[in-house]
Formats: C-alpha cells, structure tokens, sequence
C-alpha cells in the first residue's frame, strides 16, 4: 500500500514539476495556485505513505535508501511550506519541485525491502539523529535554491534586463536575507546531528568519531556553513559569495547521501 501511496504523491510532485516550469516562462496567479495544489496534495499522500510504512514497519523509515531518499524529499517540501507561507515568493515553487522530483525519482531506482533492524539501529539516537540531520539538510536544500535564484536576479540586473522573470523574483537583499535565515537555520541542526551522531556512535561502537566517510562529509559540510556564517559576520560576505558558498554546501550533502550509498563503504550505509 505505501508503494502506491509514494506513487502517487511522485506523481503529484511530478505534475507540479511540470506547471512550475511552466510558470518559469509565463507565469499567473492561476498557475501559481495549481502548483501550490499540487504540492500540498502530493505532500498530504506522501505524508500518509510515510506513516503507512512506520506502522508497517515499526520504527521511522529512515533506515534504508529509499526510505531515507524519501524522507529527505519530504523535509525539503516541509521547509518549502513553511517558507512559502512566511515569505509568499511566487516563483520559489517553480525552482524547489524540480529538486524534490529528482530525490523522489531518484528514490524508486533504490529497494524498498521493510527489513528487521539491525542491534546498531535499535537505539532511541536513531529518530533523534536522522530527523535533526534530514530538516538541517532540507533548511540548506532551500538555501542552495534561493542561492540560484539570487544568481539569476543577479544576472537580469547587471543584463539591465528588467523584464521577465526579474519582475517576478525578489530583490537581491530580499533573497540574501533569505538564504542567510535558512542557514541559520539549517547550521544549528547540523550541529546537533552531529553531536547526537557522536553519542550514538560511542553507544555502538565505542568511539565519538570513526572517521567513517559520512562523518567526514558531514563535517566538511558543516566547516562550509560554519565558512558562511563567519564570513558574512566578521567580513561583511553578502550576496553572490554567500550564495555561491550555499550551493557548494548543499553538493557536498548530496555527495554525501547518494556518493557514499552507491560506493557502499563506511558505517552509515545501512541508512
């Protein structure tokens, strides 16, 4: 059953997918409604799929590949919700359900085999650690977006091309202050799924850190953000810095999501 509920909550992401490039090139408020729709009606199946599995499983799927995939592309729609109510940019959806369609996509190509947990994941850090780590990397999915979306701005202003879709995307400040609120959001939740991370891994393995390739990853992603943040505190970085930073942050956490589970090494490859 939750197959097809994931099914059609892709399908859903698929068709606002679709209608949000659309909208890239001629855009109105009907189509921005019907995206929006779209999105919500495919976040509320796959929300239903999402407990369907916990139910069936019993404990939070998040402990294979396509379940952690899935999960990331929910958290990413989640944050997207949050940020669409808060700020109310039209063409934010048109930019962020391209993304969320590939990680689900990208989701169906891995197995969906429910199987029994294993002694290391049968432990209270397991829903504790992936949840922080997976909504801190939605908040930085969001900020590598509004970074490319900054860029694009950037483009149509120093083009003096002032039609289009520089009508239509924020300021240059507004997408700045933008990205640096997500990252700021994003950066503390890190933190702490790395530091429930350690915990776990001396509860199970008996060391704080192993060096394990994920843990690497995590903490070179964390220096990049840590990079952002000083940088624009202390030296004043704003703007295309900060927004080309976002986007080589967020590609270090897709190396270490997908890279890592398609290599099959380390510690963290049962999740």
């Amino acid at each position: 059953m939750d197959i097809y509920l994931f099914e059609f909550a892709l399908t859903f992401y698929f068709a606002a997918t679709i209608v949000g490039i659309i909208e890239l090139f001629k855009g109105t408020k009907i189509t921005s409604r019907i995206i929006i729709s779209l999105a919500v009606v495919g976040f509320v199946i796959h929300s239903i799929s999402i407990v369907y599995r916990y139910a069936t499983a019993g404990h939070i799927p998040i402990t294979n590949a396509h379940e952690a995939t899935s999960f990331f592309a929910w958290c990413i729609v989640l944050i997207f919700f949050i940020l669409h109510i808060r700020y109310r940019i039209i063409l934010l959806s048109s930019f962020i359900m391209p993304v969320v369609f590939i990680i689900m996509l990208s989701s169906t190509l891995l197995p969906r085999d429910i199987k029994p947990l294993t002694p290391v994941l049968q432990s209270h850090w397991l829903g504790i650690h992936t949840v922080l780590a997976f909504l801190g990397n939605a908040a930085f999915a969001l900020a590598c977006v509004i970074g490319l979306m900054y860029l694009v701005q950037e483009h149509y202003v120093k083009s003096k091309n002032l039609g289009g879709l520089f009508e239509r995307l924020p300021s240059l400040q507004t997408l700045d202050e933008i990205n640096y609120r997500l990252i700021k959001i994003g950066f503390p939740l890190l933190t702490l799924a790395i530091i429930t991370g350690a915990l776990w891994a001396e509860s199970a393995w008996g060391n704080y850190w192993n060096w394990d390739a994920r843990e690497v990853w995590a903490l070179t992603t964390w220096f990049i953000y840590a990079i952002v943040i000083h940088t624009r505190l202390v030296a004043g970085w704003r703007g295309r810095r900060a927004a080309v930073l976002s986007i080589i942050g967020f590609l270090t956490i897709i190396i270490a999501f997908f890279g890592i589970k398609l290599l099959q090494k380390g510690l963290h490859v049962f999740l």
